[in-house]
């Protein structure tokens, strides 16, 4: 690196904030006029009695878990789109303001379960109300936090077993303080299909992804690989070629030119798809039209105008199963909906094809990477989509259930979910995927395999699939989980997974929950001191 160079770069890294501190200073003033703006609201939908210091304050611990969320669980949605540089990451960060936002406000549950977590079983404790709100805000403050220490290490983590590592934290912790309760309040067989789930999630995106991935590499890519280098071989040829009859003409005698030169012209005269061969009469044009034919029997572009399409069909088939199944909840026996399906399947199937088909003349190399960019961004447009109608409900949730409570003063099974709360979290989780999310990003998209869009669709289609199914079929697993088993399984491919980085990732895994409860527990014993409840 030159002087001048090293210079710049020790004079940008200088700088308040960086080079992208306007970015930094526009982030930081939307989340400050959200904070503020969602404050002002709340006021006026609480009981007039309803403390005011702890509607402030599960607020802030409300929008930080959605701020962690974002910067944990959407960098690593689209860590294999920035790693693949199929997307930069202010156009990772522009697809996820859309995409997510989106999904938490038009697909978001309208209410949410307060009661039961499915881990923690309070309906049939006899719990004070504000009690309830300690227990809902310490889980928030211990998944928050707790998320936080791993985004800033660059380990992806499951947001939903950090959310019910708090609830546990401080609901045991509550139960043994009011003596309403203790471990029984656990339910242990829910425990250990989260236990299941570090195994079984990876292990399942990572078995279709080398699958899949496998599949594209021996069909496509290596397919590609040998077309390109037959045709740069055959490129080569072409040069050689000319150059040699360029050496043989000037050798030639002026009426042997003048005779040659007529011959040239009257083959390019003819030259075209249907020319007989025998017809030509220059020894230029002869073998110019037999290395054509040979280029032409190599088929360079077979693989992109009949598997892509194909991939791009099944892609779309599994990314509008997973909307409408997982995300917009719609009723699977429907015929309806198999038939939207489909029919989108074939759309897509017939749209790539004629995309491959534009593609023809151009350079293989870019083509794939064109063509599989342009598949990779749908995939990560739809993750988006999905998380935010699904995840964001860790921090919804219980924020949800502490309004409810400052609203009746009652615990009810269940607590409308205001659209202006999803709004405002599902912003809180694009700024968080701006402020932090880039350490999980490196680690998805370059730390654990090298990423190239084709891989990095495979990876995100493999995810996407293995959560819809495991879904439907109520297997316990992550999608954080799932999609880094399916990055393992495309290293596998490739014979590049770093192993050594999926140890720290893999212990992570393990601690989550523990972590989460016991800082959710000390905020149980903190937080009534303080907000003096």
């Amino acid at each position: 690196m030159s002087t001048d160079t090293t210079t710049t770069v020790q004079r940008s890294e200088r700088r308040f904030l960086g080079d992208d501190r306007w970015w930094h200073v526009a982030f930081g003033l939307i989340l400050a006029i959200t904070l503020t703006v969602f404050v002002l609201w709340s006021f006026g939908v609480v009981d007039e009695g309803a403390n005011r210091l702890v509607l402030v304050t599960a607020i802030g611990f409300g929008l930080f878990m959605a701020f962690n969320i974002g910067g944990n669980d959407v960098a690593n949605s689209f860590g294999t789109s920035v790693g693949a540089g199929t997307l930069s990451m202010k156009q990772a960060l522009m697809v996820a303001a859309v995409f997510e936002v989106g999904g938490a406000v038009i697909a978001g549950d309208a209410v949410t379960d307060t009661v039961r977590s499915g881990i923690v079983d309070l309906s049939g404790v006899a719990i004070d109300p504000m009690d309830f709100v300690v227990i809902m805000m310490s889980a928030l403050l211990g998944a928050a936090v707790w998320l936080l220490i791993a985004t800033r290490m660059g380990w992806p983590v499951s947001t939903t077993h950090s959310i019910i590592g708090g609830i546990v934290g401080a609901a045991v912790t509550t139960g043994f303080l009011t003596g309403t309760g203790g471990f029984e309040m656990v339910q242990w067989d829910q425990i250990g299909q989260i236990a299941i789930s570090w195994v079984l999630s990876p292990v399942l995106g990572g078995a279709v992804a080398w699958l899949l991935f496998g599949g594209i590499k021996r069909f496509i890519l290596v397919y590609n690989e040998r077309a390109d280098q037959r045709m740069r071989e055959i490129k080569q040829r072409r040069i050689e070629h000319r150059t040699s009859h360029r050496t043989r003409f000037e050798r030639l005698s002026e009426v042997q030119q003048l005779a040659y030169t007529n011959a040239l012209a009257r083959d390019a005269a003819a030259w075209g798809d249907d020319v007989d061969p025998d017809e030509l009469e220059s020894e230029y044009f002869k073998e110019r039209y037999a290395l054509d034919r040979e280029a032409s029997a190599i088929d360079a572009h077979r693989a992109l105008e009949t598997g892509v399409p194909l991939l791009a069909a099944l892609g779309a088939i599994v990314i509008t199963s997973m909307l409408m199944f997982k995300a917009l909840h719609l009723d699977i026996d429907s015929a309806d909906t198999f038939l939207i399906i489909a029919m989108i399947g074939a759309a897509v199937w017939l749209a790539v094809f004629i995309f491959a088909r534009t593609l023809k003349h151009r350079d293989l190399e870019r083509s794939t990477f064109l063509l599989f960019s342009w598949m990779q961004v749908f995939t990560a447009c739809a993750f988006a989509f999905s998380h935010g109608s699904n995840d964001i409900a860790n921090a919804i949730g219980p924020f949800a259930a502490v309004l409810d409570v400052l609203q009746s003063g009652e615990i009810d099974a269940e607590a409308p979910v205001p659209p202006q709360a999803m709004l405002a979290f599902g912003i809180a989780l694009v700024v968080g995927l701006w402020f932090i999310g880039r350490a999980v990003i490196k680690t998805v998209g370059e730390g654990l395999t090298k990423m190239h869009p084709a891989s990095g669709f495979a990876a995100e289609l493999s995810a996407a699939g293995v959560v819809m199914v495991a879904s439907l079929l109520g297997l316990p697993v992550s999608s954080t989980h799932i999609l880094i088993g399916a990055v393992l399984g495309v290293g596998l491919v490739n014979g590049a997974a770093n192993w050594r980085l999926m140890r720290p990732i893999g212990l992570a895994w393990v601690i989550t929950l523990p972590a989460a409860a016991a800082i959710g527990a000390l905020g149980v014993v903190v937080l009534p001191r303080v907000l003096g409840i």
